[in-house]
């Protein structure tokens, strides 16, 4: 067992093993998450959460490291959470994000973790709100979460982030038209990386159309920029960092940042709540009181519906 008060005391003093032992219990659903969570809960709010989606090949990896190195600049501690593909045979993160941020291995402020989604849709892992609460309560200032790459179904990183950021390139093929089901209604801010390729001009005179497509905004609303950069290079990044303080600026100014981190708490014990349920219902294979229900639905004594009810009143009394 993990002595958890020494762990957090030490995350909070900057040592990336102990941060690196709470995310580990966080991954692996640890009996002791619930003593991790509560010791972090009265650390963590004071992040800057920043969640950067797109389609593969974009150039995400090349963006988060050039932002960590002008939040850097800055002064500011940053915290990078790299969701990668899963492997095939281990189950663990391929870790390619993290290869490309090499750059970054060595800086005492820069903590960076590559997350495996293990088969959970929508870009993120399942763990990645607590690993997020982790890097806070940490200490970091900005936290970049870097999502997956797997296109359309990217939109859940909008729960989980203050900022969602939605990089696109030229001559990407159909960029657009594959961002168009989704992602292009979560971006707070919009980045044409590999500005100086030939089609950049064209791919963000499209995109600015398609966002004024059904535009409802009202006065003082926020209407993303698009901002055209070469991350390798680390041209425009000043820019996009520019445009992410002012949407953070606007939320606090408006109220919307409080509102989004209370959307996100709510969802997160959502999810706990259902799982903790899933979990219940799973131990009842086998069960007498689910094979009557069975039986009954079969007999055609009852419907499905109201044999769930039962199960869900049944368990919640127990």
């Amino acid at each position: 067992m993990q002595d958890v008060a020494s762990l957090v005391t030490q995350a909070r003093e900057g040592r990336p093993r102990a941060v690196a032992r709470l995310i580990s219990l966080v991954e692996g659903a640890s009996p002791q998450l619930r003593e991790v969570m509560a010791a972090l809960a009265p650390l963590a709010g004071n992040a800057y959460v920043v969640g950067l989606t797109g389609s593969p090949g974009v150039g995400k990896s090349t963006c988060t490291s050039a932002l960590v190195t002008a939040y850097r600049r800055q002064g500011k501690r940053v915290g990078v959470l790299a969701v990668d593909p899963s492997s095939p045979f281990s189950g663990g993160a391929l870790l390619g994000d993290r290869v490309r941020m090499s750059d970054h291995a060595s800086d005492p402020g820069v903590y960076i973790r590559s997350m495996a989604t293990r088969g959970h849709l929508g870009g993120l892992a399942w763990a990645a709100p607590q690993a997020i609460r982790v890097l806070d309560a940490a200490g970091c200032d900005v936290v970049l979460v870097e999502t997956v790459g797997v296109g359309q179904s990217e939109v859940e990183i909008a729960s989980q982030a203050d900022t969602s950021v939605v990089l696109l390139a030229p001559g990407m093929g159909d960029g657009i038209q594959a961002a168009k089901a989704g992602i292009l209604e979560i971006g707070d801010v919009y980045v044409v990386n590999k500005a100086d390729r030939d089609g950049a001009d064209a791919t963000a005179r499209e995109l600015n159309h398609m966002l004024g497509l059904g535009e409802s905004r009202g006065p003082g609303d926020w209407r993303p920029p698009i901002v055209k950069t070469v991350a390798a290079r680390e041209e425009g990044i000043d820019e996009v960092v520019e445009a992410l303080e002012k949407h953070r600026a606007w939320m606090e100014e408006r109220g919307v940042l409080a509102e989004r981190r209370l959307d996100r708490a709510s969802r997160e014990v959502e999810t706990i709540a259902v799982t903790a349920l899933r979990e219940r219902i799973a131990d009842l294979h086998g069960d007498r009181r689910l094979s009557a229900l069975a039986e009954r639905i079969v007999a055609g004594d009852l419907d499905p519906y109201r044999a769930a009810d039962s199960l869900v009143e049944g368990l919640t009394e127990g």
